[in-house]
């Protein structure tokens, strides 16, 4: 499993010498932590993904992903999180957008009190992803 996941990383760093008009992505491969599957569920759906609805109606970002591979694989992550951007334009201005984002939504959700570190570690991230049209 860890070839394909070496393959997948691979096919989509290769399209990093594509032209401006090109989206640009970045992903992030999370590991479980000590079986905290309903507390990392529980962070995303209420933090994370609320936060990419959010820019995608503000025109932040094109679209995002979140993908769960089975638990029962050697590739040593359980979840893929994918943030699309239309352009240079918005990649560039992630983070301005992203933090004007978070102060709107308020407050951290979080299950059980546990806190991000408690349940989830980002096994490999990759930045500045574009694809090839």
């Amino acid at each position: 499993m860890k070839i394909i996941m070496f393959c997948f990383i691979a096919i989509l760093t290769t399209a990093s010498f594509s032209q401006k008009d090109k989206t640009i992505s970045t992903i992030d491969f999370v590991q479980i932590v000590d079986n905290n599957y309903d507390e990392l569920i529980y962070y995303y759906e209420n933090n994370w993904k609320v936060l990419r609805e959010m820019a995608v109606k503000k025109g932040y970002i094109q679209t995002y992903q979140v993908m769960e591979s089975p638990t029962a694989d050697s590739t040593g992550f359980d979840i893929i999180l994918v943030t699309t951007y239309e352009n240079d334009q918005q990649y560039e201005k992630r983070e301005t957008h992203f933090q004007e984002l978070i102060k709107e939504k308020g407050a951290l959700k979080l299950l059980n009190d546990k806190k991000p570190g408690d349940f989830r570690k980002v096994i490999y991230n990759k930045e500045n992803v574009k694809q090839w049209k």
